[in-house]
C-alpha cells in the first residue's frame, strides 16, 4: 500500500486528485500544522478493516490455555528462557 502525505490547504485544492488515488488503491494522510489530522483510504481498505475479527472478541479465547494455575504456567515458561 503506497501511503502519501499532504497538507489540508493542498488536499482541499487537489481533492479530486486524491479522490482518483485513493482509487488506484493508495492512501493519503491529510496533516494541518505538519501534524496526521485525516485519511483519505480506498474504499477495500475500509471494507477489508470491517471483517477483521475485532480485539475484544478475543476476550477468553484462551480460557484454559495456561492450565489450572496460570501463575505456575508462566513461572514454568519464564524458566525456560533463564
Amino acid at each position: 500500500m503506497k501511503l502519501n502525505r499532504t497538507g489540508s490547504e493542498q488536499a482541499r485544492i487537489h481533492w479530486n486528485e486524491l479522490l482518483e488515488r485513493a482509487h488506484r488503491g493508495e492512501s493519503t494522510i491529510i496533516t494541518k500544522r505538519g501534524k496526521p489530522y485525516a485519511a483519505v483510504v480506498p474504499v477495500g481498505d475500509i471494507e477489508q478493516a470491517d471483517r477483521a475479527p475485532r480485539i475484544a472478541s478475543l476476550r477468553g479465547t484462551g480460557s484454559g490455555l495456561y492450565g489450572a494455575d496460570p501463575r505456575a504456567t508462566l513461572r514454568r515458561l519464564r524458566g525456560e528462557w533463564e
